[in-house]
């Protein structure tokens, strides 16, 4: 199988999996953002800070919202130390902030050896203006290297910023889902044939991207019910792009 999705803690699992046994790791930790206030960060919930209170679908909560900065910091440092333990050499690492968390996150990757090379856009075009602000439209992209890129590795040439909608309605299986047509663009910073892993799944959009571009996609995600979901969706995936080539008929 091109894939492989673990339903445990990311830590843990990435500690039993083999040194450079992949080539980028695209991600969208939870952001630990919005709260002004102690009270703020440790009594709201991922849901009731990112889905409004009128929303039409109901999404299950996931756990790792409530730390502080410094404990986030702390925690990002420590998975990316052992992602980019994964991380073949000259590999990639791609994970998703708000502005809030933007300068901890290019800290924490540094921290954990990473070589930071900068910062993507994704731009959202159905934000919500607000009266007498800029609006708050944009997520961003943190990317960094384990050392040296050899571009003769995966001769790409990739912009810098990308617009989409999350998704919505019956599509949006995800509190914090991201837009598969922009995750197809991110899964492309890995050689072709190789493998990216995602130790936030959520639902498996960096999944569904990384098999729709012939990459191979390694998948970490704790709640059990996402997980379920990120499965259906990689296995659909799967059905969807098998070709008659790909089947081995035997007696």
């Amino acid at each position: 199988m091109p894939f492989s999705l673990h339903q445990g803690d990311a830590l843990s699992v990435l500690a039993g999996l083999p040194d450079g046994c992949v080539d980028s790791v695209i991600t969208d930790p939870p952001y630990n953002s919005g709260g002004r206030t102690a009270k703020e960060r440790t009594t709201r919930s991922a849901k009731q800070k990112y889905t409004s209170a009128d929303a039409q679908h109901t999404l299950p909560d996931f756990t790792g919202e409530n730390m502080d900065q410094r404990s986030y910091g702390f925690w990002l440092t420590q998975i990316m130390t052992e992602a980019h333990r994964l991380t073949r050499s000259g590999g990639t690492a791609l994970l998703f902030t708000d502005w809030r968390q933007l300068p901890i996150t290019t800290d924490a990757i540094q921290a954990a050896g990473w070589l930071w090379r900068g910062v993507l856009a994704w731009h959202k075009p159905q934000a919500r203006p607000q009266k007498g602000r800029f609006t708050q439209n944009c997520e961003f992209i943190v990317w960094a290297s384990k050392g040296a890129i050899d571009g003769s590795r995966n001769p790409v040439y990739l912009p810098g910023m990308y617009s989409a909608s999350q998704p919505s309605g019956v599509k949006r299986q995800h509190i914090t889902q991201k837009p598969v047509e922009v995750m197809r663009e991110l899964v492309k910073i890995s050689p072709e044939g190789g493998t990216v892993l995602d130790f936030c799944a959520g639902s498996g959009s960096t999944g569904v991207a990384a098999l729709l571009e012939g990459r191979d996609f390694i998948g970490v995600e704790k709640t059990e019910h996402y997980a379920a979901i990120a499965a259906d969706r990689l296995t659909e995936t799967i059905r969807e792009t098998l070709t008659q080539d790909d089947v081995v008929l035997t007696a």
